[in-house]
């Protein structure tokens, strides 16, 4: 007969928006062991697995009661305070159900340590007008420990209030805050919200026991909590049922989870102009920055999935570490941002198809994606990641795509350079399965900087990411110019302004950078000592014609104010690059970059830098805020009328 073997939840607490799958291994009559559903549509010998979901209502027993906590809280705190409990096992099979502990009083949660129950709030963000979970905290250590990146929401309010106006949905305009599922895309919130067939407040009770009263609240395999969930402790179950009769067999598995948390939002990032003017970037109906005939370009190693494991990240909760919430944060903050152009890297191709393109396509966004090639790469090919780059189809239309794919390169090279004793080991050197894409497009809206307003604006965007070994600096290297020839080869067939974005893995100031930022690389430089193949000689190959910028030097070199003064503090002086897109426990660095030809581009404004000490409370990235190891880069540009190359 069929039985259930074990089940559990792979995240140790559930967060509102992100969808809970229970794992549930069955064995079948014929000793086989799987996790592949049985539904009552396609039952095995006579038997399959309902899911049902519940919630209860835990009425209070005399004496056993707290201000501010439901009923009988505090045993089943210490029952389910950390991670999930099988309370009973049974190999004979089960239905699964979902319950949630309601009561009539919410519990607030903290703002730093999400994990935590609120003991206090500051006053000073109710006044502000500040997304009331912002304003929650667990102790008065936390908060103290938190004032300093907690005092900026403060002086954001009242700078907004003072100076435009601004009431708390201009502020936050680029996130919702407020913990609840709204702040999740509207494609995430309206399938969280669905949970299957039955209602989520059906009004009768199905079962009352021991001061329990129970709710059905869905009737499918998963379930996604909800901002009413946020406080409560949900349980699952899970029975088999006879087909025939409709009758469970066996006993039941329960499994409770910890309290229901709202996802972490972490503090919205301004748009700073750059011609020092000290505002936050004024958002449109359509919530885009409203000055016309510009656009924006975000650029984002989102943490393939594959790589943000527990033994990388044991400093991130796992919770928090797990994907079906960071897909979820992600989503939210690209979402939030707005931007024209996304350019994103470490897209696994099962996330591209099954995620991403389909909940960007529901926020106007068309989508263009290269994997990895997989010669080196010897797991699930599903999960090879590659860069994907995504554009509003009301801002822009597809024109054509190049694919660089630098195995092919290598090959070619070796082909014609190296006798074949050689091929092997310098191919064992160059294959890292790095990938490039390459899109021309179109440009919908009016370009009043052009020289001619009836002439196609066409645009060039490559998206790529660079070989991650330190080691191989010739190899990094040999990429980024192999992908500057390519882009070069485009600028002499077409009239065209150009950005090349992506994680280069390249620290300011190394050949990689020197090559994009002034298009050659001192023969001297000490990238260029190790070049065992001879595949940078003669170095004076190395160099393009391209007038290509870094788009974040801007905030160097142009405009005065105090908006402009702090993100220079977050720049090095010695090479106007942030002084880091990426920080781990063991790293931080400037990895990322938003080039541009300057010839043809200007920069509008910039998506502020992080600072370091406001990530580092939760030790580095990922943290519950934010969701991968790199920062999101955004600049907005305008096209600009210039003489041909």
């Amino acid at each position: 007969m069929l039985s259930v073997l074990r089940v559990h939840l792979p995240s140790d607490i559930p967060i509102v928006g992100c969808e809970l799958t229970p794992y549930v291994l069955l064995r079948r009559p014929d000793k086989t062991v799987t996790t592949d559903d049985v539904p009552d549509s396609s039952p095995v010998e006579g038997h399959y697995l309902r899911y049902k979901w519940h919630k209860y209502k835990l009425f209070s027993p005399s004496g056993v009661n707290a201000p501010g906590l439901p009923g009988n809280w505090f045993w089943w705190a210490g029952l389910v305070a950390r991670g999930f409990y099988c309370l009973e096992a049974s190999p004979k099979g089960s239905s699964l159900e979902r319950y949630r502990i309601q009561s009539d009083k919410k519990v607030a949660v903290c703002s730093v340590h999400p994990s935590e129950q609120a003991t206090l709030q500051c006053l000073g963000c109710v006044k502000a007008k500040i997304p009331v979970s912002k304003s929650y905290h667990c102790s008065p250590k936390c908060f103290s420990d938190a004032w300093q990146h907690h005092r900026v929401l403060h002086d954001r309010a009242a700078s907004a209030v003072n100076e435009n106006g601004n009431d708390e949905e201009e502020l936050f305009g680029r996130f919702n805050s407020s913990g609840s599922a709204a702040s999740l895309s509207g494609s995430a919130s309206a399938t969280s919200l669905t949970n299957g067939t039955a209602p989520l407040y059906p009004a009768a009770v199905t079962q009352r026991s021991g001061g329990e009263t129970w709710f059905e609240v869905g009737r499918c395999k998963t379930y996604t909590p909800t901002a009413d969930d946020i406080g409560h402790v949900l349980k699952f179950e899970c029975v088999v049922v006879e087909a025939e009769t409709k009758v469970p067999v066996g006993h039941v598995n329960t499994i409770l989870t910890s309290r229901v948390i709202p996802a972490p939002s972490p503090s919205p990032r301004r748009l700073i102009p750059v011609n020092g003017v000290d505002v936050m970037g004024h958002l449109d109906s359509d919530g885009r920055i409203s000055s016309s005939g510009t656009f924006t370009v975000l650029s984002y190693n989102i943490l393939s999935d594959v790589y943000a494991t527990n033994d990388l990240y044991s400093y991130c909760p796992s919770w928090a570490l797990s994907w079906p919430y960071r897909r979820q944060n992600l989503l939210r903050e690209i979402v939030g941002y707005r931007a024209d152009i996304v350019c994103l890297q470490e897209v696994q191709s099962d996330h591209y198809e099954e995620f991403f393109a389909p909940e960007l396509d529901k926020h106007g966004y068309v989508g263009l994606y290269k994997r990895k090639t997989n010669e080196v790469y010897s797991g699930n090919t599903n999960t090879i990641d590659g860069c994907a780059t995504f554009f509003r189809r009301d801002r822009f239309s597809h024109v054509k795509k190049y694919e660089v794919e630098f195995n092919k390169a290598a090959q070619s090279w070796t082909d014609s350079q190296l006798p074949s004793a050689q091929k092997k080991t310098a191919l064992n050197r160059l294959f890292k399965d790095n990938v490039a894409l390459i899109v021309v497009l179109e440009a919908k809206f009016s370009n009043q900087g052009a020289d001619n307003p009836g002439k196609r604006q066409l645009l060039c965007v490559a998206n790529t990411h660079v070989n991650v070994h330190h080691e191989l600096k010739d190899v990094k290297l040999w990429q980024v110019h192999t992908l500057l020839k390519g882009l070069e080869k485009i600028a002499a067939s077409a009239d065209i302004p150009m950005l090349v974005c992506g994680d280069f893995n390249s620290v300011p100031g190394s050949a990689p950078h020197a090559l994009l930022a002034m298009g050659k690389v001192d023969p001297l430089h000490p990238d260029l000592a190790a070049d065992p193949l001879g595949i940078l000689r003669p170095n004076s190959k190395l160099v393009h014609q391209l007038p290509l910028v870094s788009a974040y030097s801007s905030f160097a070199r142009m405009g005065v104010g105090l908006g402009l003064e702090q993100q220079r503090r977050r720049l090095d002086p010695s090479t106007n690059e942030p002084l880091f897109t990426n920080c781990t426990r063991d790293f931080i660095g400037t990895l990322d970059y938003i080039f541009y030809t300057a010839d043809s581009l200007t920069v509008e404004s910039l998506l502020e830098l992080l600072d370091e000490e406001s990530l580092r409370k939760d030790t580095a990235l990922p943290s519950p805020e934010w969701s991968s190891d790199h920062i999101a880069l955004l600049a907005e540009f305008r096209c600009m009328p210039r003489a041909r190359r």
